[in-house]
């Protein structure tokens, strides 16, 4: 039995009111899964430009793939990203991934197709910025006035607050788990604690649960 956690993606706000190629690959999910698989609920919806790297409905499948042990199943190889930094972000949360529209290429071989997509994307990066830097500096030669201020400033506030969201976002997965330990009479932090490792819940870093960790997330209810 193989536990998946399904993401689609589509371009526009029009295909995602539309449903258009939404329940394709709704159902090209549904068709990967045999007999004794799970699909855990919900199946992620990306609206979203395949340009983009910040893709946060993506984000919290990988977080819930990584949290449960479970693989990422995405309907299209090409529904994910030619972005190399953007692929990275896939392979170093370790979770497993498979493709549909590539029965053969699910976990470790899976991973693999990513980080063949990300070596390419990377290099495609490579030959832009040559190519840019080319044209600079002819425009250079040229006596074209380059650089300059461009008006963009960093607010340091910006990273905590991705920081605590992430933190919310993560608590929000495990706390219906902690739920169920206090069900089957988990009562102290410790006791919770030796339930999620039971249940090979991981940590947000992958460590190992304790009294301290258990408290961290509940105090962002």
């Amino acid at each position: 039995m193989t536990q998946y956690v399904g993401y689609v993606r589509v371009s526009t706000e029009r295909q995602g009111r539309s449903g258009l190629g939404l329940e394709a690959q709704q159902e090209a999910i549904n068709s990967y899964l045999k007999d004794g698989d799970a699909l855990l609920a919900p199946v992620y919806v990306e609206v979203e430009s395949g340009k983009r790297a910040d893709r946060p409905e993506l984000a919290r499948a990988l977080k819930h793939a990584k949290l449960t042990g479970a693989t990422l199943l995405v309907a299209k190889l090409d529904r994910l990203s030619r972005n190399s930094r953007f692929l990275l972000t896939i392979l170093e949360s370790g979770a497993d991934v498979a493709f549909c529209d590539l029965p053969n290429a699910s976990g470790a071989v899976g991973r693999f197709m990513v980080q063949q997509m990300a070596a390419v994307a990377e290099l495609e990066a490579g030959l832009i910025s040559e190519r840019t830097k080319a044209a600079l500096k002819a425009a250079k030669a040229n006596g074209v006035k380059l650089g300059g201020f461009r008006g963009v400033k960093v607010d340091p506030a910006q990273g905590l607050a991705e920081r605590q969201r992430q933190a919310e976002e993560y608590a929000a997965f495990v706390r219906p788990v902690i739920a169920e330990a206090q069900a089957a009479g988990a009562i102290s932090l410790r006791q919770i604690a030796a339930y999620l490792t039971n249940r090979q819940v991981k940590t947000r870093r992958g460590g190992p649960w304790d009294a301290a960790k258990v408290r961290a997330v509940l105090a962002e209810a």
